[in-house]
C-alpha cells in the first residue's frame, strides 16, 4: 500500500481529532474538560507557585488565551487566584477543593481512555509508532 503524505497527515489530524472529541465528551461529563483537567494538573503539579505566564509557557499557549480559560475556571469555583507576598502585581494559582475533586476524578479517568485507545496497538505496532513519532518530533525540532 503506498501512502500519500497528504492521507497520512489526514489521517493523524482526524485521530487527534477525534481523540480529542472521546475524551472530552467523557471527562466533561465527570466534572471538567480535557482542557480543563490539563490547565487543573499544571497547577497541580505547581501548587502555590503556578502563575499564568508559567502555565502558558509549559502548555505553549498564548498568554490571552490562558487568562480566559482560568477566569472559567475561577468562575467554576475550581482553582483561587491570590496575591504573590513578594509582588503584589502577581497571581498565584492554587486549586480548590473542588478543583482537586474534579482532578481526582478526571485524570485517572484520562488515562483510562488513553489506555483503552492505545490497546488496538500490539507491542509492536507501539514500538514502531513510537519511534515514528520520534522521528517526527526531531524533525519539527529541527524546523
Amino acid at each position: 500500500m503506498n501512502l500519500s503524505d497528504e492521507q497520512l497527515l489526514t489521517d493523524l489530524s482526524r485521530v487527534i481529532t477525534l481523540m480529542r472529541r472521546s475524551f472530552d465528551r467523557a471527562m466533561t461529563e465527570q466534572g471538567a474538560s480535557l482542557a480543563q483537567t490539563k490547565l487543573l494538573t499544571c497547577i497541580k503539579a505547581r501548587s502555590g507557585t503556578a502563575r499564568a505566564a508559567d502555565i502558558a509557557e509549559i502548555m505553549s499557549i498564548a498568554p490571552r488565551t490562558v487568562t480566559e480559560a482560568l477566569d472559567g475556571l475561577e468562575r467554576e469555583g475550581l482553582i483561587q487566584r491570590t496575591p504573590d507576598k513578594a509582588d503584589r502585581r502577581v497571581k498565584r494559582l492554587t486549586l480548590t477543593p473542588a478543583g482537586e475533586a474534579a482532578v481526582a476524578v478526571t485524570e485517572p479517568l484520562r488515562r483510562e481512555l488513553s489506555a483503552k485507545m492505545l490497546a488496538a496497538l500490539n507491542p509492536s505496532d507501539r514500538a514502531h509508532f513510537h519511534a515514528a513519532l520520534q522521528k517526527l518530533l526531531e524533525a519539527l525540532a529541527d524546523g
